[in-house]
């Protein structure tokens, strides 16, 4: 499936879809070209059924794909290319005709934040790195462009997200321990003088407990693709998930997707971990008490429903000093995070600086004490 095209009602000419808008823009002459509503609402599919194969949501599809060899990265080419530059670490892609059964995505959060405002962030956030080489920073105010042709470059990208809704019961053996005090003789030391003084002492009696725990979970994300540290997406902060919309084409256009690296099953581990905590919780508070311990626990999970789902970022990958670093913004809060050097003439002459300040400080401390 190749990066579908949509030509202006006005000029003719390729449109791309508009930040903040519903609207497919014309480069050449401006026109807004209004995407249509979509009729149906953004769907939860069943688990096991696409798995099984029941779901015509997987399918096989056509795409022209490009695979960074330095990265992994799988991303989808842009139109009319046969390769591109890697919006994650900047090394050159060369476009791969591939047929694979993939599930579509769904749902998408457009871009709401544009392409300047991204840069005016990476400038801001270049600009206020103390530590950063100067020559880094000259890249602040190199405008670039959205295929990482030259340094400085910025593009816009969705990455594949799966979240995940399920009730979960989980049978549990364990031990409920209370508080209870005793009265026992201590001997304390008083002017000198031992001394037997009655204290109280705090003990814990365990009783064994068994019992089961339901959950309810809703909209469980998991990042579906390992070309990025899930550290730094998760640095992007929350995503606001209720403005998802049904996925049209219209929403790509003058932007790329990534493939997903992990796969359904494999998300919906990732799931069952991130739901681990909220479920070990409930355990804790279903057997009360002062203090719990839980010896066994086994979940079952049903009713599971998915959505393979696109959320946008802008992101900045460069080269310095043969290593890369990225800078991300989260293209619908205008969140950032990045990565980036550290100059070390500048902290040696920090260092330095310290060093003769100090210096000063002593001389004229010892002036002072010999008048």
């Amino acid at each position: 499936m190749s990066a579908a095209t949509f030509p202006c009602t006005s000029c003719g000419a390729e449109l791309e879809f508009k930040p903040g808008t519903t609207s497919l823009t014309c480069q050449y002459c401006s026109a807004l070209n209004e995407i249509p509503a979509a009729a149906e609402a953004v769907e939860e599919l069943d688990y096991q059924a696409v798995l099984a194969g029941l779901d015509k949501s997987s399918e096989h599809i056509e795409r022209i794909n490009s695979h960074c060899t330095s990265c992994g990265a799988n991303v989808e080419m842009a139109a009319n290319t046969t390769s591109q530059s890697c919006p994650f670490c900047g090394s050159n892609m060369v476009a791969t005709g591939v047929s694979e059964k993939v599930i579509k995505p769904r749902s998408v959060l457009p871009f709401k934040v544009e392409q300047k405002k991204a840069r005016e962030l990476f400038r801001a956030w270049l600009a206020s790195r103390w530590f950063a080489p100067g020559k880094l920073k000259k890249l602040a105010t190199v405008e670039g462009d959205s295929t990482y042709k030259g340094s400085g470059g910025i593009a816009g990208l969705y990455l594949p997200h799966w979240t995940y809704d399920c009730q979960a019961v989980t049978p549990y053996t364990g031990q409920r321990g209370d508080y209870y005090y005793v009265t026992v003789p201590t001997t304390v030391m008083v002017n000198g003088k031992s001394q037997t003084r009655m204290v109280q002492q705090r003990r814990t009696r365990w009783s064994w407990v068994s019992g089961a725990v339901q959950n309810s979970f809703d909209d469980v994300l998991v990042i579906a693709t390992t070309s990025l540290p899930a550290e730094q997406l998760h640095a992007l902060g929350a995503w606001d998930l209720k403005e998802l919309v049904p996925y049209r084409d219209e929403f790509l256009s003058g932007f790329r997707a990534e493939t997903y690296t992990i796969d359904l099953p494999r998300g919906f581990v990732a799931a069952q971990g991130m739901m681990d905590p909220v479920i070990q919780a409930a355990i804790r508070a279903d057997i009360g008490g002062d203090e719990q311990r839980v010896a066994t626990h086994s979940t079952g999970y049903n009713r599971i429903t998915f959505k393979h789902i696109l959320l946008p970022i802008w992101i900045s990958a460069y080269r310095f000093n043969g290593k890369v670093f990225r800078f991300l913004v989260n293209a619908r809060t205008g969140a950032v995070t990045g990565e980036r050097p550290y100059s070390a003439w500048k902290i040696t002459g920090l260092v330095i600086a310290g060093l003769i300040l100090m210096g000063v400080i002593g001389v004229i401390i010892a002036i002072f004490a010999n008048k």
